[in-house]
């Protein structure tokens, strides 16, 4: 039977948490670059031309310069 010591204290820190955002709109590829999809393709897509929504179909990789934003908002990486 594990008895509780009042003197016990934790020594881990807790764990940093990923922000929630991140993990709906970034991925990571195996070689660490991160994927994101194009903004402005949700709605509203009758008042944008052809050529823009035939440009940014599909996704795209970060520049260097956001990757590592994106690394700081998912400390553990993203699934």
């Amino acid at each position: 039977m594990a008895v509780f010591d009042a003197s016990y204290k934790e020594t881990e820190m807790p764990k940093m948490k990923t922000k929630s955002g991140v993990k709906k709109r970034f991925k990571i590829t195996a070689s660490g670059k991160i994927k994101h999809g194009v903004a402005g393709k949700r709605h509203r897509l009758i008042s944008h031309n052809s050529k823009y929504i035939r440009q940014n179909r599909g996704t795209s990789v970060l520049s260097e310069a956001d990757t590592a934003r994106v690394h700081a908002w998912a400390p553990y990486g993203l699934k």
